[in-house]
């Protein structure tokens, strides 16, 4: 069993839409998961099911063997999943040192530093800083919680290239060497394949895909 599981689970909208059909998962510490899939499948609900944001239909989504439900979404919230948003979602009128002191009593510049960003950048108002800056403090906020699971919806969907897979390795050190849970949502073939493991939610339901094919992530972009 890892550290989160889905069993079961289903979502439907308006008691008409099947959205998520008997969905089965496991997520393990240390491993990076992409989850890709067509527009409109569903794989930003299923990654908001996980952050305890909405609640399925029915089954169940485990966190370390508990019910979520029955740990309390708020608490599962707060506790044990961290995000990083396409949008960053940073507080616009603060530095990357305050954004991350808000999530965390540990020292901010040592965590920005981690994901890329010099002393002075850690200083300046967010604003002031490029995309791929910014989603390095997104990344750093999430890193300095004590959340086991770090949930990243479209994490590098508005950066270039370059940024992109700078991005990419810092998600896949945060799984590998600080022992993370990693689940990302994306379009992007290159971050899919970077990943341990890719799974494809097509139809309602979630298909494991061999994380060397080349093609994996391709077919969403249609």
């Amino acid at each position: 069993m890892g550290i989160m599981e889905i069993k079961g689970v289903r979502y439907t909208y308006d008691n008409k839409r099947n959205i998520l059909k008997s969905v089965h998962a496991d997520f393990e510490a240390g491993n990076m998961y992409a989850i890709v899939g067509p527009s409109g499948c569903g794989k930003t609900t299923l990654l908001s099911l996980l952050g305890g944001l909405d609640s399925p239909t029915g089954g169940q989504i485990l966190f370390d063997g508990q019910d979520i439900e029955k740990i309390g979404l708020a608490a599962h919230r707060k506790n044990d999943v961290a995000f990083i948003f396409q949008s960053y979602n940073l507080i616009d009128y603060l530095t990357p040192q305050e954004n991350v002191a808000l999530t965390s009593k540990l020292p901010p510049l040592p965590i920005l530093e981690r994901v890329g960003l010099t002393k002075e950048e850690a200083k300046r108002n967010v604003l002031k800083l490029s995309g791929g800056q910014q989603q390095r403090v997104a990344i750093a906020r999430a890193l300095a919680s004590d959340a086991s699971v770090i949930l990243a919806d479209e994490p590098t969907g508005n950066l270039d290239e370059d940024t992109a897979i700078e991005i990419t390795n810092i998600l896949k050190e945060c799984a590998h060497q600080m022992n993370k849970c990693m689940i990302i949502v994306t379009h992007s073939n290159e971050l899919a394949k970077q990943a341990d493991m890719i799974l494809k939610l097509r139809k309602g339901e979630l298909q494991i895909v061999d994380a060397s094919d080349s093609n994996a992530g391709k077919e969403q972009k249609n």
